[in-house]
């Protein structure tokens, strides 16, 4: 009689990083494998920087592995470790999902950029005679934001704590674009600028960094640089009402969480991981499960 255990000869994708215990990824697809009655499974794996190559060899030769999902610090180290990158991964730089072909080859692709956009897409759709983003962060994710904001014809204010460098992530994403890059700290003290009519157009803040999520520092920003009818996003899900979101509300703001971008972006992973569409008319239950 075979001792294998039944759940270990299911297909199965995962998500990775460093750390990876507060990840609310398997929350996500284990629901949606639970709601469509799929035979698979969706587990994380603690994966550090230095074992990145051996776990990538590892999975490759598990025809079961379907893929997995890839978080922070591996979203560029990935790059040189796969057989191919879909253009929205080249053109980002960045890696947020990898899908194990029939052959064994890896491909990359990212779904930060969809996922980011889904809770704007109604906003998105209209017409406006101009779009800005202040967007905080160059890490990862900001890439993903970035590159997604651009194709959507948004002037960009990149601020991270070295200018330099998102000066030269601008400068490669969007080349052709009129973007300004400045220091982080610009934004936590108050300014005295008198904004323009903002009739028409599209103010968004990003916090496209770690920072205000769990055991990282806080996030200095001063909602004095935040122009009138601004939307408020944070991609941070740990908490997921940052002290960002809130002063953001108190100030009167619409505010979008992390949860948002999250459920987005394994929209677009899971159906390439097992085939099928997940069931988003359950998503209020969903954002209930995440948050018990």
């Amino acid at each position: 009689m075979s001792t294998t255990n039944q759940a270990d000869a299911l297909p199965y994708a995962e998500v990775i990083g460093d750390p990876i215990a507060q990840s609310k990824s398997p929350v996500i697809h284990g629901f949606w494998i639970e709601k469509l009655g799929l035979s698979a499974r969706y587990d994380h794996c603690h994966v550090r920087l230095e074992d990145l190559e051996d776990y990538l060899a590892r999975r490759r030769a598990d025809p079961l592995w379907r893929g997995c999902n890839v978080t922070m610090p591996h979203k560029l180290a990935v790059l040189p470790l796969l057989d191919r990158l879909e253009p929205i991964a080249e053109a980002i730089g960045a890696v947020n999902t990898i899908v194990r072909e029939d052959d064994g080859t890896l491909t990359g692709t990212n779904t930060d950029a969809p996922g980011f956009l889904e809770p704007l897409r109604a906003t998105l759709d209209k017409t406006h005679l101009f779009r800005m983003a202040r967007v905080l962060g160059t890490g990862g994710a900001a890439r993903a934001i970035v590159a997604a904001l651009a194709r959507e014809h948004f002037t960009i204010v990149l601020a991270g704590r070295n200018p330099t460098k998102a000066r030269a992530m601008l400068d490669e994403l969007d080349p052709e674009g009129e973007h300004h890059a400045i220091a982080l700290d610009h934004f936590a003290d108050p300014t005295d600028f008198a904004f323009d009519d903002r009739q028409g157009c599209f103010d968004l803040i990003v916090n496209a960094s770690p920072l205000g999520m769990t055991g990282q520092p806080p996030l200095t920003f001063d909602f004095s640089h935040a122009p009138p009818a601004s939307v408020v996003y944070d991609i941070v899900t740990s908490p997921l009402e940052t002290n960002f979101l809130k002063a953001a509300q108190e100030a009167g703001f619409a505010t979008v969480d992390g949860l948002s971008m999250l459920i987005g972006q394994a929209d677009v992973a899971f159906e390439r991981f097992f085939g099928a569409k997940p069931p988003r008319g359950d998503d209020e239950e969903l954002r209930a499960r995440i948050l018990a």
